[in-house]
């Protein structure tokens, strides 16, 4: 019992006095992905209720919400301590929980309750997980995030397998309101994990200096609630970020669309569509945390950051190709659980990889507005282009060429973040950008 721990560390690729936080870090995201993944595919069902052929007008609610709600987010940064901020995020999100467990009791069959949901998650989904990340990033500096977001991101993909497993167990005795009580539950629980993130790394624990400069989690973070645009504006690099993440999110619409519009076809009743997308959540959880234990770390370790952007896209793109020559269902599955287990192992823990070494406003304003804001504006506008495509054109090869070319230029400019990601010098906490 007393070598555990050394081994556990080792295990790991953590250094002993990194264990606890490593494992705060899995924990946090655990619980996060483990609520998400309850209501994911409670999610895919509503947009089926409010009609599969409406999905491009939720996107676009989705990205003007999005729109409302950075400003007012980063606002809050502005005016909270950093080492609080999460506290205020997830506490207002926990109460939206509430409500929508109360009004899901009530209205259960309500079209634009459904429609409701589904935009309120998806804007749930990126804000949550945007902030952890940020948090993970200001708690661990660039040579522990090549080390050890790996296996923190391995706590989203367990949490990714047991929420699924959980929400198909669990959906006829406790209901959709129950999910969502377990959910709540789940986001104030990742809480505990934050507050010793954050004390470990004030107490000096990242290697980082305690709370004594402009940049002290103790502190409001600086700006504005529009410094995340302006400081993603003044920049190459997070310019060539937010098209990543752009091109990222049209691979991933394109493919959503078509894998609704072929659930939708095939399994008539709602019960039977929330357990197929927990299937499919399952599978694709399951392949990422092996990916994630076995695969990503050593990937990055030994090829860098540009293997971890650049692999997956390409796949991607030939997968694309391989749906147009064969437009079947099973060539789309396969590209679709391709693409989700490729983003959640590889191209998600590079991406936030991209960020370690830059300052706080970075982090926290610039990184969730590229998260967030662009994020979204890549899904509606994909979403409408893809109607365009269908409405133009018979069949899905021309969709998937179009995704294929999307998908290369996705690679190449992974290759070109990566490079650029190696020539800049982490900054302490003293340094701006």
């Amino acid at each position: 019992m007393i070598n555990a721990a050394p081994r556990l560390a080792k295990a790991i690729n953590a250094e002993a006095n990194e264990l606890v936080a490593a494992l705060c870090g899995f924990s946090l995201f655990l619980c996060l992905f483990c609520g998400y993944f309850m209501l994911r595919p409670i999610r895919e069902t509503m947009g089926i209720v409010g009609g599969v052929d409406n999905l491009q007008w939720l996107f676009s609610a989705t990205f003007v919400l999005m729109l409302i709600a950075v400003p007012l987010f980063a606002w809050l940064n502005s005016n909270v301590p950093r080492e609080r901020y999460i506290d205020w995020v997830y506490a207002f999100f926990i109460s939206n929980l509430l409500i929508f467990a109360s009004l899901f009791s009530q209205l259960q069959h309500d079209v634009w309750l459904a429609r409701s949901f589904y935009v309120w998650l998806s804007v749930y989904n990126l804000f949550v997980v945007s902030v952890a990340w940020s948090l993970m990033s200001d708690v661990f500096d660039s040579q522990q995030a090549k080390r050890l977001f790996a296996f923190i991101a391995a706590g989203a993909s367990c949490g990714g397998l047991l929420g699924p497993a959980l929400g198909a167990l669990l959906i006829g005795w406790l209901g959709e309101s129950g999910l969502m009580l377990c959910a709540a539950t789940l986001l104030a629980t990742a809480l505990l994990a934050k507050r010793y993130l954050m004390s470990w790394r004030s107490q000096g624990g990242a290697g980082r200096p305690g709370a004594v400069s402009d940049e002290s989690p103790k502190r409001p973070v600086l700006g504005n609630p529009f410094s995340g645009f302006s400081l993603v504006a003044r920049s190459p690099y997070l310019l060539a970020i937010s098209v990543f993440v752009i091109l990222l999110a049209t691979a991933s619409t394109f493919l959503y669309i078509e894998q609704a519009r072929l659930v939708a076809e095939t399994f008539p009743t709602r019960e039977q569509q929330v357990r197929v997308f927990g299937l499919i959540d399952f599978t694709v959880q399951a392949l990422s945390l092996i990916a994630q234990l076995f695969i990503t770390g050593r990937i990055a370790q030994r090829f860098g950051i540009r293997a971890l952007l650049a692999g997956v896209p390409l796949l991607v793109c030939l997968g694309f190709i391989g749906l147009a020559l064969a437009p079947t269902f099973a060539m789309l599955a396969a590209l679709m659980i391709v693409r989700r287990v490729g983003e959640y192992a590889c191209v998600r823990p590079g991406r936030e990889m991209l960020f370690a070494p830059l300052d706080a406003q970075t982090k926290y304003k610039a990184k969730n507005f590229i998260d967030t804001v662009v994020y979204r504006a890549g899904d509606a506008a994909s979403a409408w282009a893809k109607t365009l495509i269908d409405s133009l054109s018979n069949g899905v090869w021309v969709a998937a060429i179009a995704g294929a070319v999307c998908a290369a230029i996705w690679a190449a400019l992974g290759w070109y973040l990566g490079g650029q990601r190696e020539q800049i010098k982490p900054r302490s906490d003293e340094n701006s950008v």
